[in-house]
């Protein structure tokens, strides 16, 4: 609760003063003091000064270097100890400086340099204490409590006063620790902090929230061009690699900027502005930095009401299936793959690459998916007996408990073959619970269904895949087939992936094919199976007996009846 987050912090600012019979003062941000131990009040008189600061306590600390010291604790996060002597008297004193919740404190003890050079046990302890209660153990940065607890003091704004709330993402942080373990992971996150404090200038501080969530206040009046100035410049720190064992990963980072009061003036305004931007970020392709604007709200608000109706449109009929021809070389029709679309009564049809990450985060996704399995092979049943049916497992249904009973149990409740049915997976969901996922594509290959890797080649792509589970085709991205015609570089990524899985033993589907010399060029490269607009869109299942009546002999790519005017690239299937 962030409530709770400035209690915890009040409650350790009480146990350090309370009873103490040391000189302990505590300073706000401003360097404003705050509270202080009763030897401390008996010590220095300010209490007749309208707003006492640290500089009023220890004018010797407006020293250049001794100042420099104190901005240091306040940017770091770590405690510094500083020798100071009085001017007047010449005494010599040790001032431990460290961070508080609210902003500075320092621990006062008497004593010359040459007899203490470290800290007192009871210094240590008190420092200790608060760096603990307000810092992350792995990066050392301020944590969540801390972040929480200055935003809140910080906000409302006085007028004429601005500052940006920068929320951080780790892009592609995941892979990492699922591929390479935590251990890399944490050295990942290591690394991220130190990137984003190099960046940071006067009056800008850096928190860790939790996981590979990072925040930073900025402290300035010339907004939002700082933000988006700072913004792009953490986002730039992410571009070059990390190395971590001598593996080179990359993880880049997406930032949401809020800046006080324009696009709120209260805590959970302030955080919700940033969050939406953070949001709009990741939408746009991650690896990028945004500011908060309004139009940002009425978008996510207009999700958030798909969201709502995703949870009746299954129960309403609002889904249906199109598919979509795959053609073996010269034009032999072997099957179609099923492609969710989703009607929605008011807007239309809405793109599964929208409703189907919806459906995964509420939990949707293993009831849309039997529906669409079960259909999908209903409607095979009217077709030629040779044809298969291609179905797409998301990654939250091919984790879902019972997976494999529940494709069993469609295969004997509808009638159709095994071999007639083909699962069509990502490479993605191979980096989730490695030994789970062999079981499960074992015991799919036992049922006698045929198991498809979808779009290789554009994931985290390994060969080690390949090698130890039981896919009986590869799907070849359109990203390789746009320009197969002209990159010679595609033609050969292309022509390897064909070679490849032909030792294996594998197929190869071509997706995205779009032009006549494309189908050319994938037929003499010996590709087993073709798909895309050139060789027929996406269609209800009622038009498809038309459709293979119209096409009942092989014809050659070159004399295909078919215009030179193609349509865009298949949307985003499901």
């Amino acid at each position: 609760m962030p409530g709770g987050d400035a209690t915890q912090s009040a409650s350790v600012e009480t146990h350090l003063l309370a009873g103490t019979d040391e000189l302990v003062s505590l300073y706000d941000e401003s360097f404003h003091l705050t509270e202080r131990s009763a030897k401390h009040r008996q010590t220095y008189d300010v209490d007749s000064l309208v707003e006492a600061t640290l500089w009023h306590v220890y004018p010797e600390l407006l020293a250049p270097s001794t100042k420099s010291a104190v901005e240091f604790v306040l940017s770091s996060g770590l405690p510094r100890n500083i020798e100071v002597a009085n001017a007047k008297t010449g005494d010599q004193r040790t001032l431990t400086v460290f961070r508080s919740p609210r902003g500075l404190g320092v621990v006062e003890a008497d004593g010359k340099p040459s007899l203490r050079g470290t800290y007192s046990p009871a210094e240590n302890d008190r420092a200790l204490l608060f760096h603990q209660a307000t810092h992350d153990v792995l990066t050392g940065l301020p944590n969540r409590r801390q972040f929480s607890d200055q935003l809140r003091s910080a906000l409302p704004v006085s007028k004429g006063t601005r500052f940006a709330l920068m929320q951080i993402d780790l892009d592609d942080f995941k892979p990492v620790n699922d591929t390479l373990g935590h251990g890399a992971g944490d050295t990942v996150l290591k690394m991220a902090a130190e990137r984003i404090r190099n960046v940071l200038g006067e009056q800008e501080f850096a928190y860790r929230l939790a996981g590979d969530e990072f925040a930073v206040i900025q402290r300035r009046n010339d907004q939002p061009r700082e933000a988006e100035r700072l913004a792009e410049a953490l986002v730039g720190a992410f571009r070059a690699p990390f190395t971590v064992e001598g593996i080179n990963v990359f993880v880049g980072a997406s930032v949401g900027i809020a800046v006080a009061p324009s696009d709120g003036n209260e805590f959970e305004q302030l955080m919700k502005a940033a969050d939406i931007a953070l949001y709009a970020a990741k939408e746009e392709g991650r690896h990028r930095a945004r500011k908060f604007n309004r139009a940002m709200l009425m978008v996510l608000e207009q999700r958030e009401t798909l969201r709502r109706s995703l949870r009746t449109a299954l129960r309403d009929g609002q889904f249906f299936i199109e598919y979509q021809p795959l053609v073996q070389p010269p034009f032999s029709i072997v099957g179609f793959e099923a492609l969710l679309r989703w009607r929605h009564p008011v807007v239309g049809i809405i793109p599964p690459n929208i409703f189907i990450p919806m459906a995964e985060t509420d939990g949707l996704m293993s009831e849309i998916g039997q529906w669409t399995l079960e259909q999908a092979c209903r409607d095979a049943m009217s077709w030629p007996p040779h044809f298969t049916v291609a179905v797409n497992l998301s990654p939250a249904e091919f984790l879902h408990a019972g997976l494999t009973d529940r494709i069993a149990q469609t295969l004997d409740l509808v009638g159709i073959r095994p071999d007639r049915l083909e699962l069509e997976i990502t490479e993605s969901v191979l980096l989730e619970r490695t030994i789970n996922n062999l079981d499960t594509l074992n015991t799919l290959n036992m049922l006698g269904v045929q198991i498809s890797l979808d779009d290789f080649g554009t994931y985290y792509s390994s060969l080690s895949y390949l090698k130890n589970f039981p896919f009986d085709t590869i799907k070849i991205d359109q990203y390789f087939i746009k320009d197969l015609e002209s990159d010679s570089k595609s033609q050969a990524i292309v022509r390897s992936v064909i070679a490849l899985a032909h030792g294996l033993g594998m197929s190869v589907t071509a997706e995205g094919v779009e032009t006549a010399e494309q189908a050319a060029w994938l037929k003499k490269a010996k590709c087993d199976r073709l798909q895309g607009y050139f060789l027929g869109k996406p269609m209800p299942a009622e038009e498809i007996g038309a459709f293979v009546g119209r096409i009942m002999q092989p014809v050659p790519f070159e004399n295909f009846p078919i215009s030179r005017s193609m349509p865009p690239l298949d949307p985003r299937r499901a």
